[in-house]
């Protein structure tokens, strides 16, 4: 998954990444926008990492996402 995908649709993403980094608040997570260079900056600062660790983590967690879809055809009763 890219990306682009993940901050497009950060509001579905957001919960997931706080489960990964429960050091950052809900407001650090929020803040950052989906941008990863904002949340590689958060991260690097609550667990005292380097940039090079923070993006590696980044990149692992990215590519352990799955894209989330609405299905549109399904009955509200089945969401």
């Amino acid at each position: 998954m890219n990306w682009s995908t993940i901050e497009q649709s950060w509001n579905d993403y957001k919960g997931g990444a706080q489960q990964r980094w429960t050091r950052l608040s809900e407001d650090q997570i929020n803040g950052t926008m989906g941008k990863r260079e904002f949340l590689s900056t958060r991260v690097q600062e609550a667990y005292a990492v380097t940039k090079e660790i923070a993006d590696r983590q980044i990149s692992e967690w990215q590519a352990s996402q799955k894209e989330k879809q609405v299905d549109k055809q399904a009955p509200a009763a089945n969401r």
